[in-house]
């Protein structure tokens, strides 16, 4: 008897409450989610060697795995470890890309290519991640030197709330940019893995 779980989804901290809220709205019973932490981002070079491991020790207990990240800047070395796995993941280069649509991204960056992204989650941990994970709360003189190619904050924004556009414009504000916001919902996440669940989508992987 097979007493293997249905879907594992190895994802990114950052799209943690994202899935869940799928999740939820839509009864995927037979979807379980690991989260590996939202940090990785500031150190690329370790989200390979993580989702990896994810794999390995996961691979006995689910009969279908599938990851929740972007290319999210690991040089090819991601994608080498999902070749390597027979495992997919979302298409695109970050989960900006698959929550505004390809298209949509593509036309965002060609009109400034100097564009900071912030996303529901980004938002919320914005000093978290990005003040105190960059040092900025210490050397407030190296904001010059990391966003110096910068000219626009686009808010990519999963839920509707008034609150949260406010601070995102305070955010841009604060870092002399130019300020867009742009309602995206789930974008391809939730396409991407309701098509998982219904099986009109398997990854290559699957026992």
């Amino acid at each position: 008897m097979d007493t293997r779980r249905g879907i594992l989804i190895i994802a990114c901290g950052a799209l943690a409450r994202e899935i869940a809220a799928l999740r939820r709205m839509n009864n995927w019973t037979a979807l379980d989610v690991r989260c590996l932490p939202a940090e990785l981002h500031n150190r690329p070079e370790r989200i390979a060697p993580a989702v990896r491991d994810e794999i390995r020790a996961q691979r006995s207990r689910y009969r279908t795995i599938f990851v929740a990240y972007g290319e999210c800047g690991t040089a090819g070395k991601l994608d080498a470890v999902l070749e390597e796995a027979g495992v997919e993941r979302i298409p695109g280069a970050h989960c900006y890309e698959f929550l505004a649509g390809a298209r949509s991204f593509e036309e965002l960056c060609e009109a400034e290519p100097g564009t900071f992204y912030l996303t529901d989650f980004l938002l919320r941990h914005f000093d978290r991640l990005v003040i105190r994970g960059l040092g900025l709360d210490r050397h407030p003189e190296l904001a010059g030197e990391y966003f110096r190619h910068y000219r626009k904050l686009v808010y990519l924004a999963q839920t509707q709330a008034p609150a949260a556009i406010e601070r995102a414009q305070q955010i841009a504000q604060r870092m002399g940019f130019e300020f867009e916001h742009r309602f995206t919902g789930y974008g391809g996440l939730g396409e991407r893995l309701g098509a998982l669940v219904s099986g009109q989508d398997r990854p290559a992987w699957q026992a």
